[in-house]
């Protein structure tokens, strides 16, 4: 693998930048999704004449159906191919979003739920394996900063739209959106996405690590969903699936760790590599901050400042506009900043934004709002580009599949523990005078999280990056067929 550095002024090819297409509409489409669909649940309640607990399961199975399956997404490729792993998944996410538009009860919901989240989860490893294997070293990091800013925005702009079409056309519709989305987003990956060709030998799969690791993820992630609903840890609903899934995750790591006949499902020998552990512990981190603030603030002006769904989305707004000009800027300051410079730089100016939150009452300027989340925003940027685009430093071509299924599988844990433990410290903290103090007071765990992310920073790379594997052949534009 070629490890010289590459000229800053490299362009992105155009074939890659006609495969990054579909990638950027189907990574908008599972974001929004996700947080959409959260917005919806109150209309979903009174539509099927139901029970909160039931309605929940509609959030719950996606949850469930998209993080058991991440894990094997990496084997998917290495055994499919990567051209047929993603069109499968675009079907199945196709498919669930078209059955959940036509569901006629709570219980049909929540099973085409699952079947779309089996294709949300494949989707996103799946396409960030697929930008890493194809892009040459020089523009990886300008092309991660342009896919990524999908997967920032969703959490921002998603409850918005999910207000304005629930309360202007119908639930249905939330569904109903990914449609033509998904479509063109077939159409352009038959066309210029990359010939089938397998990354690596397709190992026989590894079935124990599968009925570990898969169930493992799930139940943690659903005892966390759990506890960020009850805004309590001691509830049975929360300590059995996290201890089980604790247990189960455990029990993963010693088999990976020990078993010879086959690759284990996730290869914890990445973690071995400095620059991949670094990297998974500033995006975990990140993750923390980024949807425990994203839970906080909309709850904040709906509940404290009584504002409606789509009100409360809009003025995240700036916060998005913050990643979106942080990211642009990384993308190409990572082809000249060493990553730790870049990460630890980006991990101050979050603490610049978040510290003024933690000083929120219910009279708190929404301007001054505005201005720190777009602060912080700007900083969150920096955190997660360089960390993206640093974690596949040194990595064999082959190793990038079940590189990327690692990466997701440790990421995806930071959504659910960062809402649950922001709601829980949330719940403690009302009732106390003031709701608007609560709030702030609770924003004190996000400047903690922040320190804590220098700590991983400090381990990331001090000089410019050889960046990722480049394709097999780093002089060729990507193929088409």
């Amino acid at each position: 693998m070629t490890t010289t550095d590459a000229p800053t002024s490299a362009r992105l090819p155009a074939a890659l930048v006609r495969m990054s297409v579909p990638v950027l509409l189907i990574t908008l489409a599972v974001q929004l999704d996700g947080t959409m669909t959260s917005v919806a649940l109150k209309t979903l309640l009174v539509e099927f004449h139901t029970t909160l607990p039931t309605i929940q399961g509609v959030g719950t199975g996606y949850l469930l159906a998209f993080c058991t399956v991440i894990p094997a997404a990496g084997w998917a490729i290495e055994r499919f191919g990567l051209k047929s792993t993603w069109l499968a998944a675009i079907a199945l996410f196709l498919i669930g979003s078209i059955a959940c538009g036509a569901a006629w009860s709570a219980e049909s919901l929540i099973i085409f739920r699952i079947v779309q989240g089996i294709g949300g989860g494949l989707l996103l490893p799946v396409s960030q394996s697929a930008l890493v294997l194809n892009a040459q070293p020089a523009v990886l990091g300008r092309l991660m900063a342009v896919v990524a800013i999908p997967s920032l925005l969703g959490p921002v702009f998603g409850p918005a739209l999910g207000g304005l079409l629930v309360d202007h056309a119908s639930w249905r519709w939330i569904f109903y959106v990914n449609v033509p989305i998904c479509l063109l987003a077939i159409v352009l990956s038959l066309a210029y996405f990359p010939r089938n060709e397998k990354v690596a030998e397709g190992a026989p799969l590894d079935k124990v690590g599968l009925l570990l690791v898969s169930p493992g993820l799930g139940a943690l992630a659903y005892g966390l969903s759990q506890a960020g609903i009850t805004g309590r840890w001691d509830g049975p609903k929360v300590l059995w699936p996290v201890v089980a899934g604790a247990l189960l995750m455990g029990a993963f790591v010693w088999h990976a760790w020990n078993v010879r006949k086959v690759p284990p499902l996730l290869d914890l020998r990445l973690f071995r590599s400095r620059s991949f552990a670094a990297a998974s512990g500033v995006l975990l981190t990140a993750g923390l901050m980024m949807f425990g603030s994203s839970l906080l603030l909309p709850l904040y002006y709906q509940q404290v400042r009584g504002f409606g769904a789509g009100h409360a989305g809009l003025l995240m707004a700036s916060q998005g506009l913050g990643m979106a000009i942080s990211m642009a800027l990384s993308g190409r300051l990572i082809d000249r900043l060493a990553p730790r410079t870049l990460v630890l730089g980006g991990a101050v100016v979050v603490l610049a934004g978040v510290a003024p939150l933690t000083q929120l009452t219910s009279g708190t300027s929404t301007t001054l709002i505005s201005v720190a989340i777009a602060v912080a925003g700007l900083g969150m940027g920096a955190l997660m580009v360089p960390s993206m685009t640093t974690a596949y430093s040194g990595l064999a071509r082959e190793q990038i599949p079940r590189a990327t299924s690692a990466l997701r599988t440790f990421m995806q844990l930071g959504g659910p523990f960062g809402m649950a433990l922001f709601a829980v410290s949330l719940q403690h903290n009302l009732g106390r005078g003031d709701p608007g103090i609560a709030f702030g007071t609770t924003f004190w765990w996000a400047v903690g999280i922040a320190v804590v992310t220098l700590l991983p920073a400090m381990f990331l790379p001090h000089r410019r990056p050889s960046a990722a594997p480049a394709p097999a052949d780093a002089t060729a534009e990507v193929p088409a067929g």
